[in-house]
């Protein structure tokens, strides 16, 4: 009987790690709804399960080792830039030629989503692990328990961008916003670097999700002009 009983501490530490992946869910649902936007309802829904399942096994394994990983020099600048250019992808509008079967635009979806969590994920897990104490069983069953929100929510999203246009736009601003982010977060390029501080840090990151919101705008408006001609 023993085995089945919870300390109030571990009950705590369960609740703080639900808690913060329903919090942080957020982020990673417009990454599903963006990267999943263009796929048939059907193979919608398998991008959706495969590649929520591929980002919850990583983040669990990213905070089993997440101490290594930080100390890894430039990873926050690196995700940063590849943040960036994903939050640039999935924004336009072009589609895939006819010769590329509908197999490789579910599993281009699927990579998306995993690769874009996993690398949003790198500061994320530092509270899941710290709020676990280093335990993996409940880092596991916490994030599991999140993963209803991030499919349901990533469903109610993509939605509403069929619905209405400009909401594409705000997924992709979210994403580049936090792509800014961990570029100013590295501690390897601070020392190479003056990188803003302060009210000029949001400056710079005002300056980074609009150039990205323009560049796909730009380019949404060729491929429109390119249809109608």
């Amino acid at each position: 009987m023993g085995d089945w009983i919870i300390s109030s501490e571990a009950l705590l530490a369960l609740l703080k790690i639900i808690a913060i992946d329903i919090i942080l869910s957020g982020d990673n649902a417009i990454v599903i709804a963006m990267a999943t936007r263009r796929l048939p309802e059907k193979q919608r829904n398998r991008a959706i399960v495969f590649g929520t399942a591929g980002a919850v096994i990583l983040r669990v394994l990213f905070a089993a080792v997440i101490v290594f990983l930080l100390q890894i020099p430039f990873v926050h600048f690196f995700g940063g830039l590849l943040l960036l250019w994903i939050a640039y992808k999935v924004l336009i509008n072009e589609e895939e030629e006819a010769s590329i079967q509908a197999a490789d635009r579910l599993w281009k979806a699927i990579w998306t989503i995993i690769i874009a969590d996993a690398v949003m994920s790198l500061d994320n897990v530092v509270a899941i692990a710290g709020a676990s104490g280093g335990h993996i069983g409940m880092i596991a069953f916490g994030v599991a328990i999140s993963i209803p929100i991030m499919i349901f929510g990533s469903k109610a999203i993509v939605l509403a961008m069929e619905k209405y246009k400009w909401i594409p736009y705000v997924g992709s601003g979210i994403l580049a916003w936090t792509a800014g982010e961990m570029l100013l977060k590295d501690e390897q390029m601070r020392k190479w670097i003056a990188f803003p501080q302060g009210s000029q840090s949001f400056v710079f990151l005002i300056v980074v999700t609009a150039v990205v919101l323009l560049a796909g705008y730009v380019k949404n408006k060729k491929i429109d002009n390119r249809k109608i001609a």
